[in-house]
């Protein structure tokens, strides 16, 4: 069973994010790194898909040279190739120019039995190009899948819904988005740490997967970029019960707007 993953390269959000007002960016100099945590689920049910029933694992990543850090990471934890695309331009938040990009390479690198995705990154968070994806090669798709089965040609995917659990039957090849629950990510070998130093990553620049200048261009334009407001504090409500509840009703209809 032959398995593409796709991961990204995002900020740690144990980070502090600052940002650049004139470039409308996040300011990389201090920042630490890290595999988009969802993805990290979908490297892991590959690698164990892999396990159960042969085949191969390779990822990609779409993005600058830096990436290169996350995909010896996931070569250190048992990947068998990992991919750069190397995209020069920062980030777009363009969910359908990413899209364009993981679908031309998914047709370059063809053979795949499955193209596994976190269900969502957790730096433009938009969770739209595993849907995109998957419809611009064709394929069936089964998104924020919390257990997945493979049997032949078929693929069974668990979904928590509000009240319950969907089940999705579909045919390979498919896209599965993977979300929190479907495993629990392993760590890096130290073996695999020291072989994942001696790889050659191949980087294909994503001027050769034959896409357009108007496909690679973005369509969205960033007016504005903001970290989170600061929290306001609490207020503590004196008096007795009485009291304090007239003063409670009183603040959420006149300051928090709440009812």
């Amino acid at each position: 069973m032959n398995i593409h993953v796709f991961v990204k390269r995002v900020p740690d959000t144990e980070s502090k994010v600052r940002i650049d007002q004139g470039t409308r960016s996040v300011i990389e100099e201090g920042l630490n790194f890290v595999i988009s945590p969802y993805d990290e689920y979908a490297v892991e049910e590959a690698l164990r898909l892999r396990e159960a029933k042969g085949g191969t694992v390779r990822i990609f990543s779409v993005g600058r040279e830096e990436s290169l850090v996350i995909l010896k990471k996931c070569l250190a934890m048992g990947a068998d190739e990992v991919v750069l695309i190397k995209d020069a331009t920062p980030e777009s938040y363009d969910g359908l120019r990413t899209a364009r990009t993981i679908a031309a390479a998914a047709k370059k690198f063809s053979g795949f039995d499955l193209l596994l995705f976190g269900k969502q990154s957790m730096g433009a968070d938009n969770a739209q190009v595993p849907s995109m994806v998957a419809e611009l090669l064709d394929l069936p798709q089964a998104n924020v899948v919390t257990k997945l089965e493979i049997s032949g040609n078929e693929g069974t995917a668990y979904r928590e819904i509000e009240g319950g659990t969907e089940k999705i039957v579909f045919s390979l090849p498919a896209v599965v988005s993977a979300q929190k629950g479907l495993n629990e990510p392993r760590y890096e070998t130290l073996k695999g740490i020291m072989a994942a130093k001696k790889k050659i990553i191949p980087v294909v620049p994503v001027e050769e997967l034959g896409l357009t200048a108007e496909e690679l261009g973005s369509t969205v334009e960033i007016t504005g970029l903001d970290v989170p407001a600061p929290r306001q504090a609490g207020k503590i409500l004196q008096g007795d019960p009485a009291e304090a509840a007239r003063e409670l009703v009183r603040l959420l209809h006149e300051e928090a707007k709440a009812i």
